[in-house]
């Protein structure tokens, strides 16, 4: 299986043709979660076989935004399956990607491990230092399709959102949800000014 050839492909396709309102899922978004991907795999100790197949899965999660943000993962998935026979995957491969793919549909649902990794990595920004300016991103994509229009809805949006999430990797839960649980306080803190 051509691994690198398959990443190769849909990364350029993301770079010439992700709409530029995507401030949020834009080809960066990507390459953030792939590096987090490999990052996290090594972490949890999986196979070079897994990691690469993760690899795969993390290049195409959203490549599904080529044809509208609309059910991405679903469109993302049959990129994926037009793509990657041609290098070399069989159809069971193709299917634990698009597995894959599909756990990162919010709320996560992931069923295994390679899917926790997966799901850790898209959102490992929750947990990172650049919190503030990748979520003022994804505001600004939002408010663009037309979703959220102020920053108070947001705020109330994040503070819910990042009550509900959980790290499901060794590496999020320690690694990461301590950073979170402080963008958490931050945010509830700001939203409870809101009604004092």
């Amino acid at each position: 299986m051509d691994y690198a050839g398959a990443i190769e492909r849909i990364l350029k396709q993301l770079e010439a043709n992700l709409p530029a309102h995507l401030y949020y899922h834009g080809h960066h978004h990507t390459l953030d979660v792939l590096e987090a991907v490999e990052r996290i795999g090594k972490s949890e100790n999986i196979s070079e076989l897994q990691q690469n197949l993760l690899l795969v899965a993390a290049a195409y999660h959203d490549c599904g935004f080529l044809e509208g943000h609309q059910n991405h993962e679903i469109k993302g998935c049959e990129i994926a399956r037009e793509n990657l026979p041609d290098f070399g995957f069989k159809e069971q491969e193709i299917e634990n990607i698009c597995e894959m793919i599909m756990a990162t549909k919010v709320p996560q649902s992931p069923k295994n491990h390679l899917e926790e990794i997966l799901c850790d990595a898209d959102l490992d920004y929750l947990g990172r230092d650049d919190f503030e300016p990748i979520g003022s991103n994804l505001f600004k994509e939002l408010e663009h399709l037309g979703i959220l229009a102020e920053i108070k809805a947001w705020n109330r949006i994040q503070l819910s959102f990042l009550s509900q999430h959980v790290y499901h990797t060794a590496y999020g839960k320690t690694i990461r949800q301590p950073e979170k649980q402080k963008h958490l306080d931050k945010i509830r803190q700001v939203v409870n000014s809101y009604d004092s």
